[in-house]
């Protein structure tokens, strides 16, 4: 439940780590310019080298051209004279990863519309006027926390194809959240709740970590099973902070 990332963040990220290995060639001796005669980084360095390279296009889900790829890594270390200039190849980066963007978001954003409509109209949905979608699993009559409180709760959140990517009841310990840093969805549901009730919310991507998806997932509905345990106190908040 963090503060989401956007979609600029991640280009800036991604421009960054690749920049950062040209650079890392360039340490390694391969400066542009210069003349490279045979090699001089073992089998299982390169190798390595690769490795990480590769790590880096995958986790930021870019899947290059491998021969403009090699071509481009060759020209570098060669010596010979490079198709762009240092900015001009940073600026064709950023032009491509934002084109793989925004193709990835637009299947997103249909998927999530759909979902939500559909997911709307089961019976015991409750929609709000920010789009948030919650059922009641148990309703209870405590106390109501306010949008300034420490809670107590056990959660689970997963996506809308199940899989599970956070969740209290797997580390067998409830979680304390201050409500005013949560995800803007994630404070109006607890919200809604009264101490020792348990809903079940969907919370679409624009309340929640928005249209990079955070690390997550881009444009992803979010769904939270929440028990709201106990609304802390300052006692409760000196020993959360004297363990």
């Amino acid at each position: 439940m963090k503060n989401k990332i956007t979609t600029k963040t991640t280009i800036l990220l991604a421009v960054m780590a690749i920049g950062l290995v040209i650079f890392s060639l360039t340490i390694l001796g391969c400066k542009r310019g210069s003349s490279v005669e045979g090699e001089n980084f073992d089998k299982d360095g390169s190798y390595a080298i690769g490795m990480s390279f590769g790590a880096t296009l995958a986790n930021d889900g870019i899947i290059p051209n491998i021969e403009e790829l090699i071509q481009g890594m060759t020209d570098m270390i060669s010596g010979k004279e490079p198709r762009f200039s240092e900015l001009d190849a940073m600026m064709k980066i950023q032009s491509a990863y934002q084109a793989m963007i925004e193709e990835r978001e637009s299947g997103a954003v249909e998927v999530e519309a759909a979902f939500l409509a559909e997911n709307s109209q089961k019976p015991g949905m409750n929609v709000t006027s920010s789009g948030l979608q919650y059922e009641v699993i148990i309703e209870a009559d405590g106390q109501s926390p306010e949008s300034s409180d420490w809670v107590l709760v056990n959660y689970e959140g997963r996506f809308t194809d199940g899989e599970i990517f956070d969740s209290s009841y797997e580390r067998g310990q409830p979680a304390r959240f201050n409500l005013a840093e949560l995800i803007p969805g994630m404070t109006e549901a607890i919200l809604l709740m009264n101490v020792g009730s348990k809903y079940r919310f969907f919370i679409p991507s624009e309340l929640g970590y928005g249209p990079g998806g955070g690390g997550m997932r881009p444009f992803a509905t979010l769904v939270f099973e929440v028990e709201l345990l106990e609304i802390l106190d300052m006692f409760d908040m000196f020993n959360m902070f004297s363990d």
